[in-house]
């Protein structure tokens, strides 16, 4: 394979990777100790890391470090066993009844590395709208959720609110759920039991995987 090809395929496995975590080039030359134009240059197929960088790649995003160099389609290609791979729900309604969470119009699976998991059950939501844009999480992006209901403020968290639901960083005050969107554009939205709808916190944002 020509040298040109390889660096082609490296850079687009890293823009894979670092999309993965939500991450800028210079959250990621941070971690690494490089530039943000060293960054741009990998992910231009300009150049290579050295082996040392490579390494910390590897260590970084959990993956060999052959594989950052062999051609892939999307990111669970990337992940050459398929035994560490979860295939989690890209769910496209969530309802409650009768206390319990049911998933409804389930959109397909999306293959998970298991080390993005810690036990308990997640599922993935996809992201709507502008009203959590300064978070980085824009229309189209798949939201791995973990479900679970005890969530501590300041933390972003899917809530069931009468069927329908929202994705907003969660405030407990006196009673009151407040559901604070990132986006100076929307009200915050402020919730107690004597409105008398059925409100439940779903889950806890894991990890946002970018529309590319």
């Amino acid at each position: 394979m020509e040298e040109k090809n390889l660096q082609e395929i490296f850079s687009t496995n890293l823009l894979l990777l670092r999309k993965s975590k939500n991450m800028t080039q210079g959250d990621l030359a941070d971690i690494l100790g490089v530039g943000i134009s060293t960054v741009s240059d990998w992910e231009k197929a300009k150049k290579y890391p050295r082996a040392g960088i490579i390494e910390k790649i590897s260590e970084y995003f959990d993956i060999s470090k052959s594989r950052l160099f062999e051609e892939a389609k999307s990111l669970s290609d990337l992940y050459e066993d398929k035994a560490e791979l979860l295939s989690l729900p890209v769910v496209g309604r969530v309802s409650c009844g009768n206390g319990t969470i049911a998933y409804e119009n389930i959109d397909g699976y999306e293959e998970t590395p298991r080390s993005w998991t810690n036990g308990g059950e997640y599922f993935y939501l996809r992201a709507s709208g502008d009203s959590m844009i300064n978070a980085r999480i824009f229309d189209g992006d798949l939201l791995l959720i973990r479900k679970q209901e005890n969530i501590e403020d300041g933390e972003i968290a899917a809530v069931l609110i009468d069927d329908e639901v929202y994705l907003k960083k969660i405030y407990k005050n006196d009673g009151l759920l407040i559901l604070q969107s990132e986006n100076p554009t929307y009200p915050q939205i402020t919730k107690s039991a004597s409105d008398h709808q059925d409100i439940r916190i779903i889950g806890k944002l894991k990890r946002i995987i970018i529309k590319l």
